[in-house]
């Protein structure tokens, strides 16, 4: 394409997007979507490496996109491939940030556990000492409650699955976490507990996400639990009892 063809395509899309502006006209946004896809693909074909399907990358990619032409104001003077790239980057992050996380976390305590990562690693320079939670509580503005269970659940990021590969065999064959499970485990219930989990971790309240999380993903004994939460190793056993007992009429389990 000549420069006279590049700029003669940057004033249609100029006049489309002040057409929009005041119209908006979804036919109009939707010529601004497509005329701008080829974004999106090339964008999602730097994250194409990190075992997400391409198509599934474009998909979420567009609706980054869809936001860009949305808020985009023609009259700022910036092209508009410079304002959606940020925007259509920002989706598909955001895209891999949510598929990392081994339970349905709450999208609220994703961003706070990334908030606290973030004031932890700030504050530790400012004060010249480790953070206490009282610390990233009146730096974030949040309860402390709220900043013990970001930092809990932020371990669930990422937890391997029973498929992952976990070496090779003497006969050369990778062996899978899930073949080091004994057909007669002990922890059966603790498997089941993990599958409700997935399935409908919301119904829990913060606490109970927590000694969730603590006992049947790391394995703490309910004492230890007790002593972290700093109450009673019987508080600690209600708690995991109501929390399964949810779990499983989410679920309408028997």
């Amino acid at each position: 394409m000549s420069r006279s063809d590049k700029t003669e395509q940057r004033e249609r899309i100029r006049e489309r997007f002040a057409a929009f502006a005041v119209t908006r006209d979804e036919a109009i946004r939707d010529e601004l979507v497509l005329e701008h896809v080829n974004l999106v693909r090339y964008l999602a074909l730097k994250f194409a490496n990190r075992g997400e399907p391409l198509d599934d990358l474009v998909q979420v990619g567009t609706v980054g996109l869809i936001k860009a032409v949305d808020r985009f104001e023609a009259d700022r003077g910036v092209e508009f491939t410079t304002y959606a790239t940020p925007t259509i980057v920002g989706e598909i992050k955001r895209y891999f940030r949510d598929k990392g996380w081994a339970v349905r976390v709450p999208r609220r305590l994703q961003e706070l556990n990334l908030a606290v990562n973030r004031a932890v690693e700030e504050l530790s320079i400012e004060l010249g000492r480790s953070v206490t939670v009282s610390d990233l509580a009146a730096r974030l503005g949040a309860s402390e409650d709220d900043i013990i269970e970001a930092q809990e659940l932020g371990q669930a990021y990422n937890l391997l699955s029973l498929d992952a590969e976990v070496g090779s065999e003497s006969d050369g064959r990778s062996a899978t976490l899930a073949e080091y499970v004994g057909a007669t485990d002990p922890q059966l219930e603790a498997a089941e507990v993990k599958l409700l989990l997935e399935e409908s971790f919301g119904v829990l309240d913060g606490r109970e996400r927590i000694v969730v999380y603590l006992r049947y993903y790391q394995g703490m004994a309910q004492t230890d639990i007790a002593r972290r939460l700093q109450v009673s190793q019987m508080h600690v056993s209600r708690l995991q009892a109501r929390a399964v007992a949810k779990l499983k009429a989410s679920l309408k389990v028997g």
